[in-house]
């Protein structure tokens, strides 16, 4: 019960509760209430005045933004839901139920963590790109499709094809791991309001009593990420169906007005793209367009992944009805000139300090002083702690985690922790600093710099020593095809595969096995030793000049030599989305890297000791290492890219030394 002494005081402030708390339920603001309460008591009757002041520092506590989150789950729970559902073993329904649960558990989680604003519409059951192009009704006709709403036959034929047609063309989201579903558009394709997903999505949170800022990927951006469909010009102007696919976006704008939403978040990452005159137009046109549509409404137009141009960022921050600008603060060094040079009065700054690519913890007491930096141009007010990008790009919880020993443990965040980071970061730009939590991070970021596991100083010296000559050949090619000649004496066209043969169920049972010491050593290779001679035989009956052993002993092209080199951890659930439903769990590069032993050596010798013909020695490049790992970021990726060449160099002379001539790394 509220004293009666103070029930006025307490039923004056209640549109304070009502700004801060918007969602509250009863008991939550009578809780509310009864704090204020205990405030007064402590500090005497505070005014008005003191009030809105408390007010203020309660609402800048909670600037925090979050650009999206890892959809598939902690234990990869929407995979398995997925798969299940394509092989016919459980229905739409179970599908739902498995995506409502983790769009709940996410919101939940990033509302209980103090995010304000929460994206929505950032989930999705296999592709963002490919759920606009839901939205927008663009299916290609070779998947008759006759209208209406877009359901999950045709959506996951977009995604996969079915027995009849071919899937849409997939590639990589810009330099992530991650490959979205390209659209295919042409002056023929029919656009229609045919995906109410976002507007679904916003409400279903808001039924939670989280609002969220529904996040669409932005419609220029959409079509620059396009392709023309078969049979039209590859001249063809994309751009030119901006004015078709404009006025869907009111549609959906103004469903979201509707229900409620008070922000709105449009993804333009190919703003950070070198764009030419007429590109950069269409954003300003655009957005021209969308101006009364979006009026009402707070508009954020995000960026990430790099630097943004400054003709780019000319041309952003002067978009008709924008209120405020996200920015890639990791990637974005240079973009921090710019922001601070010219960053235009009265917006807001959503400072993405927090690195959505990585899972190293990050250093706080560095991103506070940057943010406070920067406080001085948007405004204390205006300015909101954020992520670089999506956190889809890295692991999900790192409670979930096993294998890794707790003091490398203390040095990462996953896509859960940064969430915690996020906000820790805007309570103490509020002058509400975790003084126990920045401690911890700044003994964790010690702990890691001074950590011998870190630091080899043989790899380091040997890497200093690399010279210019060192990173080109001693001899011409026509010189080493004239000695390859001589030894191998192939055809003039000779033939061979890439390397590596299915994976078949036994051979992975006898891994596994092997793995949990169920069977021996001797038992293990013999298994292997049996598929390499059935690969083998295969080839020479196929008469195929360069022969491969198949990899039957490999897991991972990356993880296999990652788990054979010094300076590599590896988790147990840090899994993250691939395309659809595959995922990866990309090994973390955490310190110098070595080769303590020869990693294929005996395989490779196993396999030529089986056959006269040439035997490839099948090795993954170092680039390819590099790029699917989490890589170290204490130093720079150059660095440790010739480490790990210097490492795959000592295995190609050790094949050389034994009898292997040929060597195919993957890039």
């Amino acid at each position: 019960m509220i004293p009666s002494c103070l029930k006025g005081t307490v039923l004056a402030f209640r549109p304070i509760l009502a700004l801060l708390y918007p969602h509250p339920g009863k008991a939550r603001l009578q809780s509310k209430w009864r704090s204020l309460v205990h405030i007064s008591s402590l500090h005497g009757m505070v005014n008005p005045a003191q009030f809105r002041e408390m007010a203020r520092i309660n609402q800048r506590k909670m600037a925090s933004h979050i650009v999206g989150y890892p959809r598939m789950g902690p234990k990869r729970e929407l995979k398995f839901a997925l798969e299940s559902f394509w092989d016919g073993k459980s229905s739409a329904e179970d599908l739902e139920k498995v995506a409502t649960d983790l769009k709940s558990s996410i919101w939940k989680q990033m509302s209980e963590a103090g995010i304000k604003y929460i994206p929505s519409n950032t989930f999705s059951y296999y592709d963002q790109v490919l759920d606009t192009t839901a939205m927008l009704g663009a299916v290609p006709e070779r998947y008759s499709w006759t209208g209406g709403e877009i359901g999950l036959s045709t959506y996951f034929s977009m995604a996969r094809g079915n027995a009849t047609v071919p899937a849409m063309e997939m590639t990589k989201w810009f330099d992530t791991n991650y490959h979205f579903i390209v659209p295919e558009l042409g002056p023929s394709t029919k656009f229609s309001y045919a995906s109410h997903k976002a507007v679904s999505e916003y409400k279903e949170a808001k039924a939670l009593g989280i609002d969220t800022v529904p996040v669409l990927i932005g419609p220029v951006s959409y079509l620059l990420l396009s392709k023309p469909a078969k049979g039209v010009e590859k001249s063809f102007s994309l751009l030119s169906l901006l004015g078709s696919i404009l006025p869907i976006y009111k549609e959906v704008v103004a469903e979201l007005k509707a229900a409620g939403a008070s922000w709105i978040q449009f993804d333009e990452p190919t703003l950070v793209k070198d764009l030419d005159a007429h590109e950069l137009a269409a954003f300003s046109s655009a957005y021209a367009e969308l101006e009364s549509a979006l009026s009402g409404l707070n508009v954020l137009i995000e960026t990430y992944f790099a630097d943004i141009p400054a003709e780019s960022y000319k041309t952003l921050t002067s978009l008709s009805g924008v209120t405020a600008y996200g920015f890639d603060l990791i990637r974005g060094a240079k973009t921090l000139d710019l922001i601070r040079s010219s960053f235009p009065s009265g917006k807001y700054l959503f400072a993405g300090v927090v690195d959505g690519r990585n899972i190293w913890a990050d250093d706080l007491a560095a991103s506070l002083s940057t943010l406070q930096s920067l406080e001085a141009v948007a405004g204390k007010d205006k300015l909101v702690v954020s992520t670089s990008c999506s956190l889809m790009h890295t692991a999900v919880d790192l409670v979930n985690e096993t294998k890794l020993d707790d003091e490398i443990k203390s040095w990462l965040a996953f896509a859960a922790q940064k969430v915690v980071e996020v906000n820790a970061l805007a309570k103490a730009l509020a002058g509400q600093k975790d003084e126990a939590y920045f401690a911890a991070n700044a003994a964790a970021l010690a702990s890691r710099k001074s950590s011998p596991r870190v630091t080899n100083e043989e790899v380091q010296k040997a890497a200093a020593a690399l010279k210019g000559s060192d990173h080109r050949r001693a001899t011409n090619v026509s010189a080493r095809l004239d000695a390859q000649q001589k030894k191998l004496n192939l055809p003039v066209l000779p033939t061979t595969t890439i390397g590596s043969f299915p994976q078949t169920v036994e051979l992975r049972r006898v891994r596994r096995e092997y793995k949990a010491k169920k069977i021996s050593e001797e038992e293990y290779v013999s298994a292997i030793k049996e598929e390499i001679s059935k690969v083998v035989k295969i080839q020479e009956e196929l008469d195929i000049d360069v022969l491969v052993h198949g990899e039957p002993e490999r897991n991972d092209m990356v993880e296999y030599f990652g788990e054979q080199l010094s300076g590599f951890a590896f988790t147990a659930n840090g899994w993250v989305q691939s395309y659809g439903s595959r995922c990866v769990k990309p090994p973390i590069i955490y310190g110098d890297v070595s080769r303590p032993n020869p990693m294929t050596v005996f395989w490779s010798k196993m396999a030529q000791s089986m056959t006269s013909r040439p035997m490839k020695g099948m090795l993954t490049g170092p680039v390819t290492i590099l790029n699917w790992s989490f890589v170290r970021n204490d130093q720079p990726r150059f660095e440790t890219c010739y480490q790990i060449a210097l490492a795959i160099k000592k295995e190609v002379e050790d094949l050389e030394a034994a009898g292997i001539q040929v060597c195919d790394p993957d890039r």
